[in-house]
């Protein structure tokens, strides 16, 4: 698996990273063991987890997978913000609760630093001055190496930067949005933002729970169990002829390549501008070579342009006007 630059950074992450959304609950601990374990083996270094993720336990889980390890040899990223607990300040970004809240996942992992430390979602209720003095002093301490921001407009994350600037703060390095073939809204703001402030990309759901895997196609269902079948709003958001459209040149792609749709989807990602490494979430090891199939080859700029082209959304105002009119 290749390793790339996390931005502007000088911190090198597998150009996937193995997610841990549902370890501890739908994935077993042993299930989720083995699932890190191929990750390791195929060169993969970068785990993502969060104190939200079951309460605590994912973190866990990974944190007693790390037992016996060489540290150093994994890039771990968690984040903050997610209620830990019953009281008034147990959620959000108050310097009170990103403090207790960074201790308490340390112990969960077992080791004494956070490689990645996320801001889960934009707190509008605290001050980001105090958010980001508080990040400050976690690396100053040595509890964690590098910054990131997840879930937050583009002037939010553009606000973020340009205040760590002025007061001298660590800045944010990594941005983790939803972002695949189906949702490239970020594109019309978070990109450009991180693109201009050396800032790498971390996107999430970049199957798009399992609509750009292969597993649907004009006249589908969504499967018995599946997240999409216990979710009708998300099925109905996205079974369209935008969708079924994309699908087919997709599967085209994917049958050129010699690849599967899901390794597809997620080269194209991996190539896309400012991203330094998809999160992929499997469940079974099935799953999980898929996803890494996904690594150690290249689409074509043609490839690429196709699915880019089939993939494009009407622009709303103001992007469709600033897009019409770009002069570089």
């Amino acid at each position: 698996m290749d390793l790339r630059y996390l931005g502007r950074s000088g911190l090198k992450v597998s150009e996937l990273a193995m997610g841990s959304a549902f370890f501890g609950g739908k994935v077993p601990e042993a299930t989720a063991h083995a699932l890190l374990d191929a990750f390791a083996e195929d060169g993969g270094t970068f785990v993502d987890t969060a104190d939200a993720y079951g309460a605590g336990a994912a973190e866990g889980v990974v944190g007693r997978w790390l037992k016996g390890r060489r540290r150093d040899d994994f890039v771990v990223a968690t984040k903050v913000y997610g209620r830990t607990g019953d009281a008034a300040n147990d959620a959000g970004l108050s310097r009170k609760h990103i403090l207790s809240a960074v201790e308490e996942s340390l112990k969960r992992l077992g080791t004494d630093h956070i490689d990645v430390y996320y801001t889960h979602v934009f707190d509008d209720a605290t001050p980001l001055e105090e958010t980001l003095s508080a990040l400050d002093g976690l690396v100053k301490a040595g509890k964690v190496r590098y910054l990131g921001a997840s879930n937050l407009s583009g002037w939010q994350l553009q606000k973020a930067v340009d205040l760590a600037d002025r007061h001298g703060f660590e800045r944010y390095v990594a941005l983790q949005p939803l972002y695949n073939l189906l949702d490239r809204e970020t594109e019309w703001e978070l990109v450009e933002v991180a693109r201009n402030e050396g800032i790498g990309l971390v996107p999430w759901a970049p199957l798009r729970e399992g609509w750009l895997s292969g597993r649907y196609r004009r006249g589908s269902k969504p499967g018995e169990g599946t997240r999409l079948a216990e979710n009708a709003g998300a099925w109905d958001d996205y079974a369209n002829e935008a969708t079924w459209s994309l699908l087919d040149v997709l599967a085209e792609v994917a049958e050129e390549a010699g690849r599967t749709m899901a390794q597809v989807a997620l080269r194209w990602l991996i190539q896309a501008d400012t991203v330094t490494a998809p999160i992929i979430g499997p469940s079974s090891m099935e799953q999980y070579r898929d996803c890494a199939g996904a690594s150690g080859w290249e689409l074509s700029e043609a490839q690429f342009a196709r699915l880019s082209a089939a993939s494009e959304k009407p622009k709303i105002y103001p992007y469709n006007v600033l897009s019409a009119n770009r002069r570089r």
